[in-house]
């Protein structure tokens, strides 16, 4: 690998680490910058990766090119899409001035979900939705929360789960790249206009309204509602003139989107608390907070999640109200 593309290894240094076991170093030749990926075989998938990036190049998004694969050590040599996400390229004080960044982003992920053909990637299926899910009373309840959940509480969890999973799966399928944010995303560079797409192995088959939510409703980041409005229309239209099956109501749409963030949010807030206490991150915890906003104000819009509502807020020590003001989401 490094005398074919001509790597200068004193030149090797840290590019960036992430939630998983993977590494990305940042190494030179004599002519760019490339990213050796790490990711040990027994605990990551090289193969997804390189199968999923091949997907993405063909429905013409801008994503790392495997240049090299050492299989037997799970060492990847990619091309290097530049240092800076998109979410550092955001300005939170000014939304709408990041209304054309996030059109890229809209456009790439109407690109990926267009692509879309069933039986290609893994599906989003009831059991696996139901596995995340999961990951909210394994992880953070029981273990961040020291919180014992009684008969009737488990019971509460395990009908909010059935009715989040039903809402979810009556959605259509297309790719979904499941974690589609700014923080995954690439400012262009070198006269490319496309933004970047990373982080992308775990992509799955399921419902349309995951990416949309997962990009609009961030784990590290928060918008006013009016600014997700804006967004999520300007996509449901752009989506909807395309033939993607969004549906004719933009409220219908809108509270699957919703659905769809609730279940991303209770099995984020599950893996952080993970994260902290198996893996030994605990940055990731500091944003929990971020998730139970999101959980508590779209629980506190439906009353089919009001049970929900009630279990979270004691787990809170939060005083139960009748009603929540919109804001950030």
């Amino acid at each position: 690998m490094q005398a074919k593309h001509g790597l200068k290894p004193a030149s090797l240094r840290l590019a960036s680490a992430d939630a998983s076991f993977r590494r990305y170093f940042r190494v030179d030749n004599a002519h760019a910058s490339h990213i050796v990926m790490d990711a040990p075989p027994d605990k990551e998938d090289c193969a997804a990766f390189d199968r999923v990036g091949r997907l993405m190049t063909d429905a013409g998004l801008n994503v790392p090119h495997a240049l090299a694969w050492d299989q037997a050590h799970g060492f990847m040599l990619l091309s290097d899409l530049g240092t800076q996400t998109m979410m550092q390229g955001l300005l939170p004080e000014q939304p709408q001035a990041n209304l054309g960044l996030y059109m890229q982003a809209v456009d790439a992920l109407l690109a990926w979900q267009l692509a879309s053909k069933p039986g290609l990637l893994p599906p989003y299926d009831e059991a696996l939705l139901l596995r995340e899910l999961e990951l909210f009373p394994q992880w953070y309840l029981t273990q961040h929360r020291a919180v014992l959940l009684d008969a009737d509480q488990r019971r509460v969890l395990d009908n909010t789960f059935q009715t989040i999973i039903r809402e979810n799966l009556a959605w259509p399928g297309v790719y979904v790249h499941g974690d589609f944010m700014p923080r995954n995303l690439m400012l262009p560079v070198d006269g490319e206009k496309r933004l970047g797409v990373l982080d992308f192995q775990d992509a799955v088959y399921g419902p349309i309204t995951y990416d949309i939510a997962s990009l609009m409703r961030d784990a590290f980041w928060s918008w006013e509602e009016d600014f997700v409005l804006d967004v999520t229309i300007r996509y449901w239209e752009k989506a909807r003139a395309a033939g993607l099956p969004v549906g004719a109501d933009f409220g219908a749409f809108y509270r699957g989107v919703e659905w769809m963030g609730l279940q991303r949010h209770l099995k984020v807030a599950g893996i952080f608390a993970r994260l902290t206490l198996r893996d030994g991150k605990p940055c990731y915890l500091a944003d929990t907070p971020r998730f139970i906003r999101y959980i508590r104000a779209t629980a506190g819009r439906y009353r089919e999640l009001k049970p929900l509502l009630r279990l979270l807020d004691r787990v809170e020590g939060i005083p139960d109200v009748s009603a929540y003001a919109f804001g950030r989401v």
